[in-house]
C-alpha cells in the first residue's frame, strides 16, 4: 500500500460558546450590589495549519472526527469563562480545504499559515451587561452560541516547478530516476506510477528544481476514467508542463494533441501554462526518423529528443526547462 494519501474527509466540531453569568452581588456590606456576572468564554476554533515536514495526508487518513472544545461559563465578579482550546489540523503546503458543497475554505501555501475552517461559537453576555435605569437587578444573561459542524473535505495538489505529462509507459519514471535522486517504480505495464513522486533536479552552478512524476494520463481521464481527477488534480499545481510522447508512438503529434484535450477538459486554464514537448526513448530514433517526428509538429512546437537510458539529451532539456522557469 501507498504511504501517499492526497484526499481525506473529516467530520470537524468547533466548541459552543459558554453561557454568560446571571449573577447578583449579595456581599454584607452592600445590600444592593447589582448584577456583575461575567460573560461566557469564546468555543474552540477548528484550525488547518501548514506544516512543511508534512508531505502526505496520511496522518489524517484514520482521524474520522475533530472537536474543539467548549467555552467556559462566565462567574461572579465580572469574571470571563475561559476559551475553548483550538483544535490544529495540520497538513502539508499545497492542501486545500473544502465544505459539503465543494466550496473552498482555504489552501495552505506556506509553512505555519493558518486558516479557521469553523469558528468556535461566542460567548454569552453576563448580567451585567443588561443593567440599566428601568432594570437595575436584570437576572437574565445570555447562553452561548452554538460552534459549527460538518464535513471537510482535504484536497493535497502537489506543488512542483514541471509537472510530467505523458500516457502509462511513456517514460517519465525513467526520466525523473536520470535526472534525480528519486526511486520511482519503474516497469513495462501501465500506471507503473499511482502516486505522484518529486526529484529535486539538479542544474548548472548548484542551481536546481523540483520535478513531479505524476500518474500515467489516459484519454478520459477528465471523466474520471482511469486514475482521472486524481492526476489532473495535481497538473494545477505545476509552474510548467513537459509533455513526454514515447519514441515508439505510432503517432507522436497525435498522442500530443490527446494530452492537451484532457487537460483542456479538466480546466482550460491548464493550457496558459508554459509548456514544453519531448520524446522520449529517443536512442530508438536514428537521425532519419527524429526528422521524421519533428516534422509531424508545427512550427513553434518542435519537441526536444532525450533518453533517460542514455542520459543523452538530457542536459538540453534541463536547459530548456530554466529557460521557461526563469527565462
Amino acid at each position: 500500500m501507498s504511504n501517499f494519501v492526497d484526499y481525506v474527509k473529516i467530520h470537524c466540531k468547533s466548541g459552543h460558546g459558554g453561557a454568560g453569568s446571571a449573577h447578583l452581588r449579595r456581599e454584607k456590606y452592600i445590600p444592593k450590589g447589582g448584577p456583575d456576572g461575567g460573560d461566557g468564554g469564546r468555543g474552540g476554533h477548528v484550525i488547518m495549519k501548514g506544516n512543511a515536514n508534512e508531505w502526505t495526508l496520511l496522518p489524517l487518513r484514520y482521524t474520522r472526527h475533530v472537536k474543539a472544545e467548549r467555552g467556559e461559563n462566565g462567574g461572579k465578579n465580572q469574571l470571563t469563562g475561559a476559551y475553548g482550546a483550538d483544535v490544529y489540523i495540520e497538513v502539508p503546503i499545497g492542501t486545500i480545504a473544502k465544505n459539503e458543497e465543494g466550496e473552498i475554505i482555504g489552501e495552505i501555501l506556506e509553512d505555519g499559515q493558518e486558516i479557521i475552517l469553523m469558528e468556535g461559537g461566542m460567548g454569552g453576555k453576563g448580567n451585567e451587561h443588561f443593567k440599566s435605569s428601568t432594570n437595575q437587578t436584570p437576572r437574565f444573561a445570555q447562553p452561548g452560541m452554538d460552534g459549527q459542524e460538518g464535513y471537510v473535505v482535504f484536497e493535497l495538489k502537489i506543488l512542483a516547478d514541471v509537472g510530467l505529462v505523458g500516457f502509462p509507459n511513456a517514460g517519465k519514471s525513467t526520466l525523473l530516476a536520470s535526472v534525480s535522486a528519486a526511486k520511482p517504480k519503474i516497469a513495462n505495464y501501465a500506471f507503473t506510477t499511482l502516486t505522484p513522486n518529486l526529484g529535486i533536479v539538479d542544474y548548472r552552478n548548484y542551481k536546481s528544481f523540483v520535478m513531479a512524476d505524476i500518474p500515467g494520463i489516459i484519454e478520459g481521464a477528465a471523466e474520471g476514467k482511469g486514475l482521472g481527477h486524481r492526476f489532473l488534480r495535481h497538473i494545477e499545481r505545476n509552474s510548467i508542463l513537459l509533455f513526454l510522447i514515447p519514441a515508439d508512438s505510432e503517432s507522436h503529434f497525435q498522442e500530443f494533441k490527446i494530452l492537451e484535450n484532457e487537460l483542456k477538459e479538466y480546466n482550460p486554464e491548464l493550457l496558459d501554462k508554459d509548456f514544453i514537448i519531448s520524446i522520449s526513448k529517443s536512442d530508438l530514433l536514428d537521425e532519419e526518423l527524429r526528422k521524421e517526428v519533428a516534422a509531424e509538429f508545427p512550427e513553434n512546437r518542435k519537441p526536444l529528443f532525450f533518453s533517460g537510458v542514455t542520459s543523452e539529451g538530457l542536459m538540453e532539456l534541463k536547459d530548456a526547462i530554466w529557460k521557461k522557469l526563469h527565462g
